[in-house]
């Protein structure tokens, strides 16, 4: 999971703002980059939109239980990792990707990235759900960017994300954010601009590859190194159309209008309960960059098997907004096996009746180590092992030292700490997560 940097106050960086070294190559995994971790190789499948059909999640769990640990990870871009994978094995995964349409191109198979609203066209709550046909909008945009010998050259990294009009995907701080409008319109954000530039009906998806391109012309034409607009503001052109602030709420678990919202535990199954999750399915599932999944036109009454097979599917639990990285054993950086660590303090949590409450009860996130890989956008809880205890920090944004993040986000004048055992922490998070100031 890479790092997320938390959202800077738009306009905060400018040309002079510290920026990231990136003179080296950009190592993020994919489908056939796989990475060397401490429990073997990972591989990460990009799913744009979180999109899967029931066959192809099949597939997943099939290749897992073959190649790997038997397990599945989403991913806060609403991708699947494989772990415990051999090396050996990258020939058969691609092969047993490419049968099912989820490695179109192996020359752009990293650039991939795609978040779009989960729910779209099955409520009508929040925003101008339903303004727009995102799932076609993913659809253009994926098979544009593959067929584009330019678009091989963004990051790994580089995110794109395409919203409805409620908000929810538009405040991950994407790359380059497409925003449906009410009437037809649409509102393009580079980086974290707060004001967007607006954009023809029927020209969404030229507007969104344009500015993508427009990047790696500007960064090439500076002799620069990036790879994330909100690094080199400077090089893009400032929009001029206000932009309001973004809700960024996940889908509630339960029953929608229009189907299914399960979470998963720390964005993890088994095959197992992979084939429930299939299994429950109306043949569509959506990924959420919240590591849930959306099932459209699935039956309510699957929902107490789901439950049963250990997804979240009633809201109000601890577990609700809590995320951790991998910890160990697989990573050796870190400092504690913080999944094991923390969810003891969830359950300690939901057991003592202090799950999330009201809305507005802050995420969570455990790290092992201070790159702080996976943690969400905007105000969170940084809980970040120190090899004695954790150290519980009100207001992550900008705690500590993510690689990608910048001088303009290590600046949080309401950030405090405290150094907690193990058997104090489920104590100091619940109260942390209260926060409110």
């Amino acid at each position: 999971m890479p790092p997320t940097p938390a959202a800077a106050a738009p306009g905060a960086a400018g040309p002079d703002r510290e920026v990231p070294d990136r003179g080296r190559a950009d190592a993020c995994p994919g489908a056939l980059r796989l990475h060397a971790a401490d429990d073997g190789a990972l591989a990460r499948i990009r799913l744009p939109g979180g999109l899967l059909t029931d066959h192809q999640a099949l597939a997943l769990a099939e290749a897992a239980e073959a190649l790997g640990d038997g397990e599945l990870e989403t991913t806060s871009r609403g991708n699947v990792q494989l772990r415990g994978l051999a090396p050996h094995c990258a020939a058969e995964l691609a092969d047993r990707l490419r049968a099912v349409g989820l490695l179109p191109s192996d020359t752009h198979e990293r650039v991939r990235n795609i978040v779009a609203s989960p729910t779209a066209g099955l409520d009508t709550a929040g925003g101008t759900p339903g303004t727009a046909d995102v799932q076609a909008w993913v659809r253009e945009l994926d098979a544009r960017l593959c067929a584009s010998d330019w678009a091989a050259g963004l990051s790994g990294k580089f995110l794109f994300a395409l919203d409805d009009g409620r908000g929810d995907v538009a405040a991950l701080d994407a790359d380059v954010t497409l925003i449906a409008g009410p009437d037809g319109t649409g509102l393009l954000r580079l980086g974290r601009d707060g004001r967007g530039h607006p954009v023809e009906a029927g020209q969404e998806v030229t507007a969104v590859l344009n500015a993508a391109r427009s990047f790696l012309t500007a960064l090439r034409t500076n002799g620069r190194r990036a790879w994330h607009l909100r690094e080199v503001p400077e090089l893009m052109p400032a929009g001029s159309v206000p932009l309001p602030d973004f809700a960024g709420a996940a889908p509630a678990v339960g029953a929608l209008p229009g189907g299914l919202s399960v979470g998963l535990r720390f964005g993890r199954a088994s095959a197992g309960q992979w084939r429930t999750l299939v299994a429950a399915s109306a043949g569509e599932l959506r990924l959420t960059p919240w590591r849930g999944a959306v099932l459209p036109g699935a039956a309510a009454d699957r929902l107490p098997a789901l439950a049963a097979a250990g997804f979240r599917a009633e809201p109000g639990s601890a577990w609700e907004r809590a995320t951790a990285c991998t910890g160990l054993p697989g990573c050796a950086k870190s400092q504690a096996d913080v999944r094991t660590d923390a969810a003891r303090a969830l359950d300690a949590g939901a057991a003592a009746g202090t799950g999330t409450g009201p809305a507005g009860v802050l995420p969570v996130h455990w790290s092992g180590c201070e790159r702080r890989c996976g943690h969400p956008a905007g105000r969170w809880v940084d809980v970040l092992a120190t090899g004695r205890g954790y150290r519980v920090t009100v207001n992550g944004a900008g705690a500590g030292a993510a690689s990608t993040a910048t001088a303009a986000d290590a600046t949080d004048v309401n950030a405090t700490s405290v150094d907690v055992t193990n058997e104090e922490m489920a104590e100091a998070v619940a109260e942390a997560r209260r926060t409110t100031k």
